[in-house]
């Protein structure tokens, strides 16, 4: 089964305040991750918490190098790497608590997909928050 995005879950992740995990996010300007991370933060006002193998602190936040080592709720698993590596990040999301996970622009992983669904996590795939956003306004 291919996975499709529901609107109304983009619109609900997007406008409820909420902890956004975002791996794959550090401090190098030339990834994507940074700014898109920054619109989350400052323009959506979410609390977005940096995860990178350095575990590095960025826009303030403090970084960890695991899913596991967050504490607290995370809401939304914002996932800023490549398709082949997704399904680990999807299954430590999974295994966090976490509600939802985030696929960015070209990450694709049906299997991964089904088993955050399955475990009851809202799931998006293939899209960017900066894109939806403007879309719904926000």
């Amino acid at each position: 089964m291919t996975h499709r995005n529901d609107p109304e879950v983009i619109s609900r992740l997007l406008s409820a305040r909420g902890r956004w995990a975002v791996v794959g996010l550090s401090n190098n300007p030339l990834r994507p991750a940074v700014g898109v991370s920054r619109f989350i933060q400052d323009a959506l006002g979410m609390e977005v918490i940096p995860v990178n193998l350095k575990g590095e602190d960025v826009h303030g936040n403090t970084g960890y190098t695991r899913l596991a080592d967050i504490p607290g709720q995370i809401d939304v698993v914002d996932c800023f790497v490549n398709s082949a590596k997704v399904g680990s990040i999807v299954d430590q999301a999974i295994d966090a608590g976490a509600k939802a996970v985030w696929l960015q622009l070209g990450v694709i992983d049906e299997a991964a997909a089904q088993r955050a669904h399955d475990a009851g996590l809202d799931v998006v795939m293939d899209t960017c928050p900066v894109i939806e956003a403007g879309r719904y306004g926000l």
